[in-house]
C-alpha cells in the first residue's frame, strides 16, 4: 500500500487540468503515442469543443521513480464546473492529496479558492502547480504572491509547469510520490468502499467507480449498497488504464471499477458506501447526500410527432446521467413534452445539446425556473417549479424562494458595474475584500431565480471575461412572487407563463410582448399581445392588421359614403377576429425563451 498514491487535479475552468492529465498519461506510457489524442480523458464531443470536463474519469498510472521504486498513481479526474460540486467533493473524498492548478497568466480565481476549501475540508495534502509558464503574459511572481496571500500555501513548494509544452511534468510526478501520503486502511477488515462515479455500458450495464478504504473486493462477492440496501453479485473488478483491466481483487487503498449486473446508473448513487452483505462494515462513509436538481425547464419537440423520439432520447440519456430527472408534461400551445430537473444551467445546456446531437432532435425549452415554497392560508406548504401549478393568489399566505451565497472575484476596476449588476438582481452585499492590491472578492447573497436567467453571461461581458463566479445554496427566504401570463387575443399561452418577483414582472412582460410582436405574422385583424398578473394587464403590444383601401373607389362626393364603407370594413374585421385563430410560430416561442436582454 505504501507504493499507491491517490490524487486529484483541481482548478478553475480553463486553467489546463485536462492538458496536464494528458501529459501525465504520456509521461507514464499508459498509452502508445500513435493511439494518443488530446483531452484523452474527455470522452464526449461536447467536452472537447467547450474545453470543459463534464463526466469525471479515472486512470491508474504506473510510474517508476528516481529512487527506482514502482508506484501506482491513481488520478481521479474531477469536473470543473460549479454545477458539479458534489461530484467533485466525492472524488476528493477518495484521495489523499490534490494538485491545485493555477494559470500563470490568470492567477487565483473563484473556483480555485472554492476547490481549495473543498480539498481542505477533506484534509488533503495540497501541492500548488503554476501552469502555462510558457505564455508571454505569464506572471510567475504574481502567481506565487497570490498562492501565499490568497491561499495561505507555501509558494516555494509550487511546481512550475507548462502542460502544453511538457515542461516540468517529471517534477510533478516526483512531487506526487514524495509529498503525498500513501493510503491507510486494513485489508482484513470488513469491506468499506466509496462510490465516486459510475457510467453506463450498453453491454455490461452500470460500471461503478469506487475507492476501497478497508477490506477487499473480488468477483463472486455478494455486496450491498448502504443507502438503499440493494444487493448484487460482483462479476468483475479491475483498474482503469484508458481500457478496463480486470484484476483478481481490489484491496484497501486502491481505486478501481466493479461490474455487477446493475441495470441503470440511478441505482448507484454517488457518495454511497459499498460493503459485503454477509459481513457489513459498522458505519457508512460520511458526506453522502442525494443529488437534488436546482433548475427546472420543460422540453418539447418542435414537431409534435417527435415526442416518441424525445422519450427514447431522455431514457437513454438517463442511463448515463443519474442526476437528470424528468416527468411527462403537456402544454396547450406546445403539445406533449417532459418537465426536467437539472443541477444547474450548464447541466441544462449539456442535456439539450446531447439530445440534439446524439438523437437528432429539434427542441424547445421553456424559461428555466427554480423550486419555490408556497405557504397557503390554511398553513399547508406547496413546493412548485412549474408556473402551470401556481395556485390562486387569493389562497396564498406568502411564498419563499432559494437564495445563494455568491463569491465573485474581479479586477477592482470592474467593481462598479458588478455591484450594479448584483443590486439590480436583488442582491445583498455581505462583504468585499482585496485579495491583492488590484483584485477583489465580493460576497453577495442573491436569489437563485435571478442567477439562472442570464447572470453569468452578463458578468462575463461586463468584466470582459475576467470575472469568476462560484456559489452555494444557503436557504429559502420570503419573497413577493407573481405569475406573469402572456395573452394573445385574450387567450392565455401556458408555455410562456413565468414566475417572477413583482418588481421584475412589468419588465419581463414587456420584453416578452415586444419579442412576440416581432415574430407573430400579421393577420387580417389586429392581434393584441398582453402580459398579465391575474386580471391586471401590465404590458401590451399590438400586431396591426393588413388593410385594404376600401375608399379607393370613392372619387369625392359626400363623406358619409366613405364612412359607410369604413364601417362595413370594421364590422367584417370584428367578425373575423371572433372566428380567426392566431397560429404562433415556433420561432416566437424560441425568441421569448432566449435570455438575451437587449
Amino acid at each position: 500500500m505504501k507504493n499507491i498514491r491517490n490524487f486529484s487535479i483541481v482548478a478553475h475552468i480553463d486553467h489546463g487540468k485536462s492538458t496536464l492529465s494528458d501529459r501525465l498519461i504520456q509521461a507514464t506510457h499508459v498509452i502508445m503515442d500513435r493511439d494518443f489524442k488530446d483531452q484523452i480523458l474527455d470522452t464526449m464531443d461536447i467536452e472537447r469543443e467547450r474545453g470543459i470536463t463534464i463526466k469525471s474519469q479515472t486512470i491508474c498510472l504506473p510510474y517508476r521513480s528516481k529512487n527506482n521504486q514502482t508506484y501506482s498513481l491513481n488520478l481521479i479526474d474531477t469536473p470543473g464546473h460549479v454545477d458539479f460540486t458534489y461530484e467533485v467533493s466525492r472524488a476528493l473524498a477518495s484521495c489523499e492529496g490534490a494538485l491545485l492548478l493555477i494559470d500563470a497568466s490568470q492567477g487565483v480565481e473563484a473556483q480555485t479558492l472554492a476547490n481549495l476549501y473543498l480539498a481542505l475540508e477533506h484534509d488533503l495534502e495540497i501541492i500548488p502547480v503554476i501552469n502555462k509558464i510558457d505564455l508571454p503574459s505569464a506572471d510567475i511572481e504574481r502567481a506565487k504572491k497570490q498562492i501565499k496571500e490568497d491561499l495561505g500555501l507555501d509558494p516555494e513548494t509550487a511546481i512550475l509547469t507548462s502542460a502544453k509544452e511538457g515542461i516540468g511534468i517529471e517534477n510533478v510526478l516526483e512531487c506526487i510520490v514524495d509529498y503525498l501520503p500513501p493510503p491507510i486502511g486494513n485489508p482484513d477488515a470488513p469491506l468499506k468502499a466509496l462510490i465516486f462515479d459510475s457510467h453506463y455500458d450498453p453491454f455490461r450495464g452500470t460500471i461503478v467507480h469506487f475507492r476501497v478504504f478497508q477490506g477487499k473486493l473480488k468477483p463472486k462477492d455478494l455486496i450491498m449498497f448502504m443507502s438503499n440496501n440493494a444487493v448484487y453479485k460482483v462479476e468483475e473488478v479491475g483498474i482503469f488504464q484508458i481500457d478496463r483491466i480486470p484484476q483478481t481483487e481490489i484491496s484497501a487503498g486502491q481505486v478501481g471499477y466493479m461490474i455487477a449486473g446493475i441495470k441503470t446508473v440511478s441505482d448507484t448513487r454517488c457518495g454511497d458506501t459499498i460493503t459485503l452483505k454477509d459481513s457489513p462494515c459498522s458505519t457508512p462513509m460520511p458526506g453522502f447526500k442525494e443529488a437534488k436538481p436546482v433548475v427546472f425547464s420543460s422540453i418539447y419537440p418542435i414537431a409534435s410527432d417527435g415526442y416518441e423520439d424525445l422519450a427514447i432520447g431522455l431514457e437513454k440519456l438517463k442511463l448515463n446521467d443519474a442526476s437528470l430527472i424528468y416527468e411527462k408534461d403537456t402544454s396547450v400551445a406546445l403539445g406533449f413534452g417532459f418537465r426536467c430537473g437539472f443541477l444547474g444551467l450548464l447541466h441544462l445546456e449539456v442535456v439539450q445539446e446531447r439530445l440534439e446531437r446524439e438523437y437528432g432532435l429539434s427542441l424547445i425549452l421553456t424559461a428555466p425556473s427554480v423550486r419555490y415554497e408556497i405557504v397557503m392560508n390554511d398553513g399547508s406548504i406547496l413546493t412548485i417549479d412549474n408556473p402551470a401549478l401556481y395556485p390562486d393568489s387569493t389562497k396564498i399566505d406568502y411564498t419563499k424562494e432559494p437564495f445563494i451565497r455568491a463569491s465573485i472575484i474581479i479586477p477592482d476596476r470592474y467593481m462598479g458595474p458588478v455591484m450594479k449588476l448584483c443590486l439590480d438582481r436583488r442582491g445583498i452585499n455581505k462583504n468585499y475584500q482585496y485579495l491583492t492590491n488590484n483584485r477583489l472578492e465580493m460576497i453577495f447573497e442573491l436569489p437563485l431565480a435571478e442567477v439562472v436567467y442570464d447572470f453569468y453571461d452578463k458578468l462575463k461581458s461586463i468584466t470582459q471575461g475576467y470575472g469568476s463566479f462560484d456559489y452555494e445554496l444557503i436557504e429559502q427566504r420570503e419573497t413577493d412572487l407573481v405569475k406573469v401570463d402572456i395573452l394573445i387575443n385574450g387567450d392565455r399561452v401556458d408555455a410562456l407563463s413565468q414566475l417572477v418577483h413583482r418588481d421584475r414582472a412589468v419588465e419581463r412582460a414587456r420584453r416578452a410582448c415586444e419579442k412576440l410582436r416581432d415574430e407573430i405574422p400579421r393577420q387580417m385583424f389586429k392581434i393584441a399581445i398582453q402580459g398579465a398578473i391575474g386580471g391586471n394587464i401590465i404590458a401590451r403590444k399590438t400586431v396591426s392588421a393588413f388593410r385594404k383601401d376600401v375608399t379607393a373607389k370613392c372619387y369625392g362626393g359626400d363623406i358619409t359614403r366613405k364612412r359607410k364603407l369604413l364601417e362595413k370594413q370594421k364590422k367584417g374585421k370584428k367578425r373575423m377576429k371572433m372566428v380567426g385563430q392566431v397560429m404562433i410560430p415556433q420561432s416566437a416561442f424560441l425568441s421569448v425563451l432566449k435570455t438575451d436582454t437587449d
